[in-house]
C-alpha cells in the first residue's frame, strides 16, 4: 500500500511540529526550518503541489517577547501567536525564495471548517494557489481563537486540510520517527509499526500522552490524523522531523516511519465534511435493527429506530450516533430539531402521521447524509 499511495501522490500537505523546529529553550531553529524548505522546494521540483502546516508562531513570539517558558494563560498565548505568525512567515518567505518558490499565508479557524460554505471556499483558496505554483503555509488563527490553542490542534488541523484541499497524501513531521510497539522514551526494545492498515482500539493503546514542553500534540493525536485522513482515501506517514532527507525518503517509497493506508472506499469530499469538517450539536441512539439497517444495508436512519436524543440541536445541525452500548457508529445532518425527534422517537411512521401528523414523512437523518464511522 506504501508504494501505491506513492506512485499515485501528486499533492500532499505537510505538517511540521513545534518540537522539530524549536531548540530546547523554546528558539525557533533556522537550520531545521531551512532543511524543511529545501526538501519542499525539491518536491516542487518535481511537480509535487505542496500545502505546509505549520506550528512555531508561539514559539516565535516567545522568542521574541523574551519569554522564558512557554506562556499557559490564554490572552498570553494569543498574545505571542500574533508577535509569532508575522516572524515565522517571514522565516519562511526568505527560505523559500532562494528555491524561488512563492509562499502564501492561509489561517484558519474552526469556524471556516465547521461552516459549508467558508469550508467551499477555503478549498477553493487552496486549489487557486497551487494553480500558481504557491506553496500555502497554513495554521491556525490562534490570535482571536480560544478552542483552537490546546492540545493536538495542528495535528487535526493538517487532516482536516488533507481533506479539504484532496491531496492524497499528509506527511506528519515529528520529533519521533514512527509508531513504536511501545513509548521508545520509556522502553528500550520497542520496534517501529512500518505500516499500519487501520487505526484500531489495539494501534490506539500503543499512543503516548502528551509531547515536549514547546509542542502541543501527542501521539494520539497523530493516529486521529490518521483516523480523518485514511477514512477520506488519503494515505499518512509519519516521519522524524529531525532527519534531512525523511520527507524526500517518504516520498520516494522507502520504508521510513510508519505508514498508515488509506481505506479502499473513498468518502467524496462532502462525506468528509460531515464525518470530520463539522461540530456536533448532540447524540441520537439508536437500537439494534437501526444500527444494522444503517450500517449493513446503508438505509436512512428512521424515527421508529431512535431510542434517546441529547443536546440542543436544530433541522440540519450535525449529530453523532451511538449504539445501545454508547459506540459512535456514525455522524449525520439531522432533519428534525432535538424537540422534535424526542416526541417521535421510537415511532413508526403511521403512529407519528396519527399523532403529529406535521412531523410524518422524514427521515431522521437521509443516508446522502450520513457518514457510517463504525
Amino acid at each position: 500500500m506504501r508504494q501505491a499511495c506513492v506512485a499515485k501522490a501528486k499533492r500532499i500537505v505537510v505538517k511540521v511540529g513545534s518540537a522539530i523546529i524549536t531548540t530546547e529553550t523554546g528558539r525557533l531553529d533556522r537550520d531545521r526550518l531551512a532543511a524543511i524548505v529545501e526538501q519542499i522546494a525539491s518536491l516542487k521540483a518535481r511537480d509535487y503541489q505542496v500545502v505546509l502546516v505549520t506550528s512555531g508562531a508561539i514559539a516565535a513570539g516567545q522568542e521574541r517577547l523574551g519569554l522564558e517558558d512557554r506562556p499557559t494563560a490564554i490572552p498570553d498565548l494569543q498574545a505571542a501567536a500574533s508577535v509569532g505568525q508575522g516572524l515565522l512567515l517571514q522565516q519562511y518567505t526568505g527560505l523559500f525564495e532562494k528555491h524561488h518558490v512563492h509562499v502564501g499565508q492561509v489561517l484558519l479557524t474552526q469556524y471556516d471548517i465547521t461552516h459549508r460554505e467558508h469550508y467551499v471556499n477555503a478549498a477553493n483558496t487552496f486549489e487557486k494557489l497551487m494553480d500558481f505554483g504557491v506553496v500555502p503555509i497554513v495554521n491556525e488563527n490562534d490570535t482571536t481563537v480560544v478552542e483552537e490553542i490546546k492540545f493536538g490542534d495542528n495535528d487535526t488541523l493538517a487532516a482536516l486540510v488533507t481533506n479539504l484541499s484532496k491531496a492524497d497524501a499528509l506527511v506528519i513531521m515529528s520529533d519521533i520517527d514512527g509508531l513504536h510497539t511501545a513509548d521508545p522514551r520509556k522502553h528500550d526494545d520497542t520496534q517501529i509499526l512500518s505500516e499500519v492498515a487501520e487505526v484500531t482500539p489495539e494501534i490506539e493503546k500503543l499512543a503516548g500522552g502528551a509531547g515536549t514542553s514547546f509542542g502541543s500534540g501527542g501521539m494520539i493525536t497523530k493516529l486521529n490524523a490518521a483516523k480523518i485522513v485514511t477514512l477520506a482515501g488519503a494515505g499518512m506517514f509519519l516521519v522524524d522531523g529531525r532527519s534531512n532527507d525523511s520527507l524526500l525518503n517518504a516520498m520516494d517509497g522507502a520504508d521510513v516511519g510508519t505508514f498508515f493506508a488509506p481505506r479502499e472506499r473513498k468518502m467524496t469530499s462532502r462525506k468528509a465534511w460531515i464525518a470530520f469538517g463539522t461540530v456536533a450539536k448532540g447524540t441520537v441512539t439508536v437500537d439494534d435493527g437501526a444500527k444494522q439497517a444503517m450500517l449493513g444495508q446503508g438505509k436512512s436512519l428512521l424515527p421508529a429506530g431512535v431510542t434517546a436524543v441529547a443536546g440542543l440541536f436544530a433541522d440540519g445541525d450535525m449529530v453523532e450516533i451511538e449504539d445501545a452500548a454508547g459506540e459512535l457508529i456514525a455522524r449525520g445532518l439531522v432533519d428534525f430539531t432535538a424537540e422534535d425527534l424526542a416526541k417521535i422517537k421510537g415511532m413508526t411512521s403511521e403512529e407519528i402521521n396519527k399523532s403529529h401528523k406535521e412531523l410524518y414523512g422524514r427521515e431522521v437523518v437521509h443516508r446522502d447524509c450520513l457518514v457510517i464511522l463504525k
